[in-house]
């Protein structure tokens, strides 16, 4: 990868990072951008939507690699609308970026995960984009480290949270890299190999990180010394885990429609296996029970009659050998 990339890579994710609460996601809204947008004049960049201003001075000198981020913010909103399809949190609110609802806007488990797939999305998919060809002048240098500097504005906890975050969703990138080999001889002798280190598809990244979401730890900003820290709310004798996500704030139980803290509710909702949450599929299920219940007493009904068994007598076809004689059971017959 050219300097002038990797340095942009680096810049932009410290960049995402330091501007305000939500901004570090805010950026996802480049999903929105039209197919039509050339991209190929810097006054192009004012009309990308979720970039603050530092942000668009970045993309002015970087116009070459902006399509690239545009299709890792896709990338995020698909895999996470994937990923979650089964829970009630089922990631829908992130479309509405960069008007986020409180789910994504304060430090929830859910903005934590956000954060750490964005993270591993834009390494992710400029990385396949060098592999490609997609982004021409690439190499196998290594991305610089970016000194990740604070700012006064905005809750420092919150900031620190999505740094840490952010930074897990990186480690799990990397430790994705898997070695691919192929081999190169005379029926398939395999005389030369070529081997290659290659990234898992996002959506493996993605399930491991919604494992970490659901073990994510709660934390306190608390000071410690001269300084504060977060560390784990419950367990606050051990400092976070470097691999592990956390949070600030607890999320509701999403089941119920509540706007003011971000929950959409699960009423009427699809899932993945064609389910309905909610009154709806409360009145499918009902309606299945009672249709399989007419089933099982029309069938039990028709059985009796065409077996010719009624209230315990067995009925022999044709005029009666007796009178008014009726043959039950074998061996009792009763004459009137």
């Amino acid at each position: 990868m050219k300097p002038s990339l990797r340095f942009f890579l680096a810049g932009f994710l410290l960049l995402i990072l330091q501007t305000g609460l939500c901004y570090g996601i805010k950026w996802i809204a480049l999903s929105k951008t039209s197919l039509a947008l050339a991209l190929n004049q810097t006054q192009h960049c004012k009309q990308l939507e979720g970039l603050v201003v530092s942000q668009v001075q970045l993309c002015r000198s970087n116009l070459e690699l902006m399509q690239t981020i545009i299709q890792a913010a896709r990338e995020v909103i698909k895999t996470c609308r994937k990923t979650f399809s089964d829970m009630r949190w089922n990631c829908s609110s992130i479309e509405l970026a960069p008007n986020y609802l409180l789910d994504l806007d304060r430090g929830t488990r859910e903005s934590a995960f956000v954060y750490a797939l964005s993270a591993a999305a834009i390494s992710h998919t400029i990385a396949r984009a060098c592999t490609t060809g997609d982004l021409p002048g690439c190499s196998c240098g290594p991305i610089p480290d970016a000194p990740m500097k604070m700012k006064k504005s905005g809750s420092q906890a919150n900031k620190l949270m999505h740094l840490h975050n952010s930074e897990v969703g990186r480690q799990v990138l990397k430790a994705s890299l898997e070695m691919k080999c192929k081999c190169h001889g005379v029926s398939g002798s395999c005389s030369i190999k070529t081997c290659w280190k290659g990234l898992q598809e996002l959506r493996d990244i993605a399930l491991d990180l919604k494992t970490k979401y659901l073990s994510a730890t709660k934390v306190v900003h608390r000071p410690m010394g001269t300084r504060k820290y977060l560390v784990p709310k419950d367990i606050d004798i051990r400092p976070v885990k470097e691999t592990e996500l956390i949070y600030l704030q607890s999320s509701p139980d999403f089941c119920m429609k509540n706007e003011k803290v971000g929950s959409h509710g699960t009423q009427d909702r699809l899932w993945a296996m064609g389910k309905v949450y909610g009154k709806a599929y409360l009145l499918l299920e009902s309606l299945f029970f009672l249709s399989s219940f007419s089933f099982l007493f029309f069938f039990s009904f028709f059985f009796l009659k065409t077996t010719g068994v009624d209230g315990g007598k067995e009925r022999i076809p044709g005029p009666s050998t007796s009178g008014n004689a009726t043959r039950l059971p074998t061996g009792v017959t009763a004459v009137t």
